[in-house]
Protein backbone atom coordinates (compact mmCIF):
# COMPACT_ATOMS: atom_id res chain seq x y z
CA UNK A 1 0.00 0.00 0.00
CA UNK A 2 1.43 3.35 -1.10
CA UNK A 3 1.86 5.89 1.30
CA UNK A 4 1.87 9.89 -0.19
CA UNK A 5 3.12 13.26 0.94
CA UNK A 6 1.76 16.82 0.63
CA UNK A 7 3.99 19.58 -0.05
CA UNK A 8 3.49 23.15 -0.75
CA UNK A 9 5.86 25.53 -2.29
CA UNK A 10 4.20 28.85 -2.97
CA UNK A 11 2.69 28.13 -5.78
CA UNK A 12 -1.05 29.30 -6.69
CA UNK A 13 -3.40 28.00 -8.78
CA UNK A 14 -4.18 29.64 -11.75
CA UNK A 15 -6.35 32.67 -11.34
CA UNK A 16 -5.74 32.50 -7.74
CA UNK A 17 -5.43 35.92 -6.07
CA UNK A 18 -2.54 35.89 -2.98
CA UNK A 19 -3.86 38.01 -0.07
CA UNK A 20 -7.71 35.49 -0.90
CA UNK A 21 -5.15 32.16 -1.10
CA UNK A 22 -3.85 33.05 2.29
CA UNK A 23 -6.45 34.07 3.95
CA UNK A 24 -7.58 31.11 2.60
CA UNK A 25 -5.05 28.89 4.30
CA UNK A 26 -4.83 30.94 7.37
CA UNK A 27 -8.33 29.40 8.38
CA UNK A 28 -7.84 26.13 6.68
CA UNK A 29 -4.76 25.62 9.01
CA UNK A 30 -5.83 27.50 11.77
CA UNK A 31 -2.95 29.52 11.94
CA UNK A 32 -1.40 32.95 12.14
CA UNK A 33 0.14 35.05 9.75
CA UNK A 34 3.52 34.56 10.54
CA UNK A 35 2.94 30.57 9.93
CA UNK A 36 1.48 31.65 6.82
CA UNK A 37 4.11 33.56 5.78
CA UNK A 38 6.80 30.32 5.79
CA UNK A 39 4.59 28.04 3.76
CA UNK A 40 4.54 31.22 0.89
CA UNK A 41 8.32 31.45 1.43
CA UNK A 42 9.17 29.61 -1.72
CA UNK A 43 10.74 26.76 0.14
CA UNK A 44 9.18 23.29 -0.43
CA UNK A 45 7.47 22.19 3.10
CA UNK A 46 5.94 18.97 3.32
CA UNK A 47 2.40 19.90 5.13
CA UNK A 48 1.09 15.95 5.19
CA UNK A 49 2.79 12.56 4.89
CA UNK A 50 1.95 9.17 5.32
CA UNK A 51 -1.12 9.58 3.64
CA UNK A 52 -3.23 6.77 1.57
CA UNK A 53 -4.49 7.39 -1.53
CA UNK A 54 -7.71 8.87 -0.84
CA UNK A 55 -6.22 11.00 1.96
CA UNK A 56 -3.87 12.24 -0.11
CA UNK A 57 -6.60 13.27 -2.78
CA UNK A 58 -8.71 15.05 -0.56
CA UNK A 59 -5.88 17.49 0.82
CA UNK A 60 -5.03 18.08 -2.75
CA UNK A 61 -8.90 18.65 -3.55
CA UNK A 62 -9.26 21.25 -0.70
CA UNK A 63 -6.39 22.96 -0.87
CA UNK A 64 -6.86 23.88 -4.48
CA UNK A 65 -10.35 24.83 -3.72
CA UNK A 66 -8.29 27.38 -1.55
CA UNK A 67 -6.38 28.17 -4.49
CA UNK A 68 -3.11 26.43 -3.88
CA UNK A 69 -1.36 24.28 -5.95
CA UNK A 70 0.48 21.24 -3.73
CA UNK A 71 2.45 18.28 -5.03
CA UNK A 72 1.37 14.96 -3.86
CA UNK A 73 4.54 12.98 -4.03
CA UNK A 74 4.46 8.73 -3.31
CA UNK A 75 6.74 8.44 -0.23
CA UNK A 76 6.95 4.39 -1.27
CA UNK A 77 8.60 5.71 -4.95
CA UNK A 78 11.86 3.87 -5.60
CA UNK A 79 14.99 5.56 -5.25
CA UNK A 80 17.07 6.25 -8.58
CA UNK A 81 20.70 4.97 -8.21
CA UNK A 82 22.59 7.52 -9.43
CA UNK A 83 26.24 6.57 -10.57
CA UNK A 84 28.77 9.35 -9.55
CA UNK A 85 31.42 10.78 -11.64
CA UNK A 86 35.22 10.06 -11.10
CA UNK A 87 36.99 11.96 -8.53
CA UNK A 88 39.48 14.48 -9.98
CA UNK A 89 42.77 13.18 -10.40
CA UNK A 90 44.72 13.83 -7.26
CA UNK A 91 47.73 16.74 -7.62
CA UNK A 92 50.99 15.50 -5.73
CA UNK A 93 51.07 17.12 -2.19
CA UNK A 94 52.82 20.28 -1.40
CA UNK A 95 56.17 19.50 -0.89
CA UNK A 96 57.94 21.28 2.31
CA UNK A 97 59.99 23.96 1.14
CA UNK A 98 62.52 26.16 3.46
CA UNK A 99 60.95 29.40 3.28
CA UNK A 100 63.74 31.95 3.92
CA UNK A 101 65.63 30.49 6.10
CA UNK A 102 62.47 28.60 7.98
CA UNK A 103 62.81 24.76 7.32
CA UNK A 104 59.47 22.85 7.67
CA UNK A 105 57.26 25.53 6.39
CA UNK A 106 54.48 24.30 3.58
CA UNK A 107 54.69 26.23 0.13
CA UNK A 108 50.92 25.58 -1.16
CA UNK A 109 50.06 26.30 -4.25
CA UNK A 110 46.20 28.07 -4.57
CA UNK A 111 44.00 25.44 -6.52
CA UNK A 112 41.51 28.18 -7.71
CA UNK A 113 40.61 32.13 -7.04
CA UNK A 114 39.52 31.50 -3.75
CA UNK A 115 42.31 29.84 -2.44
CA UNK A 116 44.78 32.45 -4.03
CA UNK A 117 43.77 34.51 -1.31
CA UNK A 118 45.56 31.66 1.46
CA UNK A 119 48.64 31.53 -0.50
CA UNK A 120 50.59 33.57 1.05
CA UNK A 121 49.19 31.99 4.88
CA UNK A 122 52.87 31.18 6.53
CA UNK A 123 51.77 27.87 8.31
CA UNK A 124 53.43 24.83 9.77
CA UNK A 125 53.49 21.83 7.85
CA UNK A 126 52.06 19.19 10.40
CA UNK A 127 52.23 15.77 8.92
CA UNK A 128 48.84 12.98 9.27
CA UNK A 129 49.26 10.94 12.04
CA UNK A 130 48.78 7.25 10.67
CA UNK A 131 45.02 5.73 11.75
CA UNK A 132 44.27 4.50 15.10
CA UNK A 133 47.56 6.71 17.20
CA UNK A 134 47.06 8.33 20.42
CA UNK A 135 47.19 12.22 19.30
CA UNK A 136 46.97 13.15 23.22
CA UNK A 137 50.55 13.80 24.99
CA UNK A 138 51.03 11.81 27.45
CA UNK A 139 50.28 12.70 30.93
CA UNK A 140 52.03 11.77 33.67
CA UNK A 141 50.78 9.58 36.93
CA UNK A 142 49.28 11.74 39.28
CA UNK A 143 51.27 11.49 42.94
CA UNK A 144 49.11 10.81 45.88
CA UNK A 145 49.14 14.08 48.17
CA UNK A 146 50.69 13.28 51.57
CA UNK A 147 48.15 14.40 54.57
CA UNK A 148 48.97 14.13 58.01
CA UNK A 149 46.33 11.62 59.66
CA UNK A 150 48.71 11.45 63.30
CA UNK A 151 45.92 14.12 64.52
CA UNK A 152 42.96 11.57 64.37
CA UNK A 153 42.45 8.15 66.29
CA UNK A 154 39.87 5.24 66.15
CA UNK A 155 37.08 4.87 68.45
CA UNK A 156 36.46 1.22 70.10
CA UNK A 157 33.95 -0.55 68.65
CA UNK A 158 30.46 0.93 69.71
CA UNK A 159 31.31 3.72 71.93
CA UNK A 160 29.39 6.69 72.20
CA UNK A 161 30.21 8.89 68.79
CA UNK A 162 29.33 12.29 70.51
CA UNK A 163 25.78 12.21 69.35
CA UNK A 164 23.33 14.63 71.09
CA UNK A 165 21.34 12.57 73.73
CA UNK A 166 17.73 12.82 73.24
CA UNK A 167 15.95 14.85 76.33
CA UNK A 168 13.91 13.31 79.17
CA UNK A 169 10.60 13.69 78.14
CA UNK A 170 8.26 15.21 80.39
CA UNK A 171 5.01 12.41 81.60
CA UNK A 172 2.06 12.56 79.84
CA UNK A 173 -0.84 15.35 81.65
CA UNK A 174 -3.29 12.87 83.44
CA UNK A 175 -6.38 12.95 82.11
CA UNK A 176 -8.22 10.61 83.82
CA UNK A 177 -10.37 12.81 85.45
CA UNK A 178 -11.81 14.01 82.22
CA UNK A 179 -15.33 12.76 81.22
CA UNK A 180 -17.51 13.29 78.00
CA UNK A 181 -21.18 14.16 78.09
CA UNK A 182 -23.86 12.71 76.53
Amino acid sequence: MSRYEIAFSGQLVPGAQLEPVKANLAKLFQADAQRIAQLFSGRRIVIKNNLDAAGAEKYRVTLERAGALVEVVDMDMPIEEVELAPPPPMEPPSVPVAQAGRPGRLQVAPRDEYMAAFSNVDAPDFGIAPVGSDLQDARPEAEAPQVDLSQFSLAPVGSDMGQARAEATAPPPDTSYLKLQD
